[in-house]
């Protein structure tokens, strides 16, 4: 996706990861895949809007393979979104990462 003037504004490298993840907001859920993750945030492409400014929970899987685990990794995270835009069709919320912690899927 490309972000424009915002990507001169990123101050962590992000990594174009595409995994699975999923979007609670206000009493709703989504199904949203990474475009990319870093330290601070992760881009997410979704169908659904979520308004800038709202806290979101994310739960993002990491695949056993992926991660050189036994089991498949749950990371769950608590943000806020500070970028919502359409690119192809498709829904980009920038979220940035508050609070994260790992579990085993």
């Amino acid at each position: 996706m490309n972000l424009g003037p915002y990507d001169e504004m990123q101050s962590a490298a992000r990594f174009p990861l595409h995994l699975s993840a999923s979007v609670k907001s206000q009493g709703s859920a989504y199904a949203a895949e990474t475009e990319n993750i870093s330290a601070n945030g992760v881009l997410l492409a979704m169908d659904n809007d979520v308004p800038v400014g709202s806290m979101v929970d994310v739960t993002i899987l990491l695949p056993a393979e992926v991660v050189g685990a036994r089991r498949d990794v749950q990371v769950d995270c608590r943000g806020r979104v500070v970028r919502s835009f359409e690119d192809r069709g498709r829904r980009a919320v920038g979220v940035v990462i508050d609070e994260y912690h790992f579990e085993r899927a």
